[in-house]
């Protein structure tokens, strides 16, 4: 069947931003899932991602949360650094895009998930720590960022799939995260996958050539995301 597809923008504090909306309901209910773009910013991959959750049967909406494309590794640490200085951001860029699945017709408000890539997984995983959500996925997440801080407020399913390779999320990192995670009675899981760098579901990773360590893995890529299909079955 057709999947739907537009571009609808959202608005926080005035300023309107762009997203992305892919219908995969069919004239029904369903879950809405809200994806959060990586570091690099809302791209192709990003539309991409977006309408695969559509095919699996949800409403899938990415929001822009930069508003810009970053030029570089540097220059998205511009868009970022105002939301680790301030991490209220989270939840407030996270709920503004949100009201935009609620709002939608064949969205259950009951029934809604996240996932990101790198950036955009801490993003979600922040998000969930201060809004009702089902279910979190995050792909070579970016738990480097520091500790969430209030994870004993997060009521989510959390996954996280992370490449024991990854030089942006070392074991000491994502060793700390499960301890914060564990500590705080949130159910939550990690599939580590042995040999694999960070980007590993982005085609054009090995492209990249500002930043180490990145590189593109079909099998993890395949496995990740089926995992993702699992925790979905069983929260939504």
């Amino acid at each position: 069947m057709t999947i739907s597809v537009s571009d609808v923008p959202y608005e926080v504090d005035g300023r309107r931003l762009r997203g992305f909306l892919a219908d995969g309901s069919h004239g029904g209910r369903c879950p809405g899932i809200l994806l959060a773009h990586e570091g690099r910013g809302f791209t192709q991959q990003t539309r991409d991602r977006t309408r695969m959750l559509a095919e699996l049967g949800y409403v899938a909406y990415a929001p822009d949360f930069f508003g810009e494309y970053p030029a570089s590794a540097r220059h998205a640490m511009t868009f970022i650094d105002p939301f680790i200085a301030t991490p209220a951001l989270y939840a407030h860029y996270g709920n503004a895009a949100l009201d935009v699945l609620r709002a939608h017709p064949a969205v259950d408000a009951e029934r809604l998930g996240a996932i990101g890539f790198c950036w955009g997984a801490y993003m979600a995983l922040k998000l969930a720590c201060s809004t009702k959500l089902r279910c979190v996925v995050g792909f070579h997440p970016g738990v480097s960022l520091g500790p969430l801080g209030n994870p004993e407020d997060i009521s989510a399913k959390v996954l996280i799939c992370v490449g024991d390779r990854d030089p942006h999320v070392p074991k000491k990192d994502y060793d700390r995260y499960l301890e914060e995670m564990t500590a705080a009675g949130v159910d939550h899981q990690m599939l580590l996958f042995g040999g694999v760098q960070h980007c590993f579901t982005h085609p054009g990773a090995d492209q990249i050539s500002d930043a180490p360590g990145m590189r593109y893995d079909a099998r993890a890529d395949r496995r990740s995301w089926n995992a993702m299909r699992a925790l979905f079955d069983e929260a939504l």
